[in-house]
């Protein structure tokens, strides 16, 4: 209602990328399950579901596409790309704050880990519910951890 921070997540994401740091190159495609949606008051569920607000039943899918990753070094800083939500692709930068690679300490194999953020506005989707009243508020922080092994081969 606009009074406090609200946090959500979504429980079934896949997808694939590619680095390489050498050639400062990457892509990712990512696709998230509308319906998996999840907030921490389970009776608001229903309702971030419904047509009002990510309309599950007609718009089953999230994606994120990008190939155009910005580098300072051999780290990745940025990633730009396109996120489809409700029917509406729009650009998104996704700001990298914190980039590693190294050996997994468990299994032994290389993996990278990357936390990314991006201030989104929900009504630039057409997700425009309670945006005059700011109930809930228009801006969404997206908060995107990752961790990803080498692919073997």
């Amino acid at each position: 209602m606009g009074y406090t921070t609200q946090f959500g997540s979504f429980q079934t994401v896949s997808g694939k990328g590619t680095l390489d740091r050498a050639a400062k190159k990457g892509s990712v495609d990512v696709t998230i399950e509308a319906a998996s949606v999840r907030v921490f008051d389970p009776r608001l569920d229903a309702v971030v579901k419904g047509e009002r607000f990510f309309n599950v039943e007609k718009f089953p899918t999230i994606a994120f596409k990008s190939n155009d990753f910005k580098f300072d070094g051999d780290r990745v800083t940025e990633i730009h790309g396109e996120l489809t939500m409700i029917g509406v692709t729009k650009p998104v930068t996704l700001k990298v704050v914190d980039f590693k690679c190294g050996e997994q300490p468990f299994s032994k194999k290389p993996m990278c880990g990357v936390n990314a953020t991006a201030t989104i506005r929900r009504s630039d989707w057409g997700m425009t519910q309670g945006v005059s009243t700011m109930t809930p508020g228009d801006e969404v922080v997206l908060r995107i951890p990752v961790e990803a092994y080498r692919e073997a081969g």
